[in-house]
């Protein structure tokens, strides 16, 4: 009878190649990444890559730390990066040695894939006033773009 596998040991097979290429030695630090950093900094941040040093000391000696390449949203950079020191105490905690030595964040979109963004509803009244405002200008480029950045100004999310 076939032993039934879990589902971690077939995702590392089929996407450990890819991470590794990365620098990391496993898809690990993506699933405790929420557990490092906390789930709020996780949803506006997540390690893209490890940078290791090319260079190896001795081999006797421990091997070098790391650099962790995060992605972060622009509005967490500076959160993240008084965090710094935490954050690779946690990662070095996490795997009982000193792996990352540094963080170097890449600002980037980090929005969760997939979920589309919410789509607005605008007020016909207020529809109207917008139309009303832009319809006096002569550049129809303009006015279509500012037409639009009205909108969005007065829209109101969908419940």
């Amino acid at each position: 009878m076939a032993r039934v596998k879990p589902l971690a040991e077939l995702i590392e097979g089929c996407i450990g190649p890819a991470f590794a290429a990365q620098g990391f030695a496993s898809t690990d630090i993506l699933a405790a990444w929420p557990d490092i950093v906390g789930a709020r900094l996780a949803r506006y941040c997540r390690p893209a890559r490890i940078e290791w040093p090319r260079k190896r000391r001795n081999s006797a000696e421990a091997p070098d730390s790391g650099t962790l390449v995060v992605q972060v949203e622009s509005v967490f950079a500076i959160e993240l990066q008084h965090l710094a020191p935490v954050v690779i105490q946690r990662i070095n905690a996490h795997y009982g040695w000193a792996c990352i030595g540094r963080i170097v964040m890449k600002q980037d979109r980090v929005g969760r894939p997939g979920v589309p963004p919410r789509r607005r509803e605008v007020d016909p009244g207020r529809r109207g006033e917008v139309a009303k405002a832009v319809s006096r200008i002569e550049d129809a480029g303009l006015r279509d773009a500012l037409d639009r950045l009205g909108l969005a100004v007065v829209a109101t999310p969908q419940r």
